[in-house]
């Protein structure tokens, strides 16, 4: 198993930035894959960024294209998001994702095993 915790949510106003830290514990040396995916009030989960741990290949959602970067760091127990350019619809609940099975990656964060507990981000006009 694997345990997520996420930080670094808040409320900014349109233009502005935030970085999202998820730490995490427990069997990490056995995810294939981790992302983040998030989920405003009433809409479906929507699935943000995808990195392979292997490979370090990345997947990002168009909606945040050029203005999201995913980054881990060198013990591979931290997952960043770096969030920039933030939009009003950026506004959501942010959860951090893990898989341990590769073959699954494909399905992207949304549907992965492991979750954490969610950090809210919330962008005002």
């Amino acid at each position: 198993q694997v345990q997520l915790v996420e930080s670094g949510g808040g409320s900014v106003q349109a233009g502005g930035s935030l970085r999202l830290s998820c730490r995490a514990s427990g069997d990490t040396y056995r995810s294939r894959c981790m992302g983040w995916f998030r989920q405003a009030p009433g809409k479906e989960r929507e699935g943000v960024v995808r990195l392979y741990i292997g490979s370090g290949a990345t997947y990002y959602a168009d909606s945040v294209k050029g203005r999201f970067t995913i980054s881990q760091d060198n013990t591979k127990t931290t997952l960043y998001l770096q969030l920039n350019s933030l939009k009003p619809e950026d506004t959501a609940m942010y959860y951090c994702a893990a898989e341990f099975v590769l073959g699954y990656c494909s399905r992207g964060p949304a549907e992965y095993r492991y979750r954490g507990q969610g950090t809210q981000v919330t962008v005002s006009s």
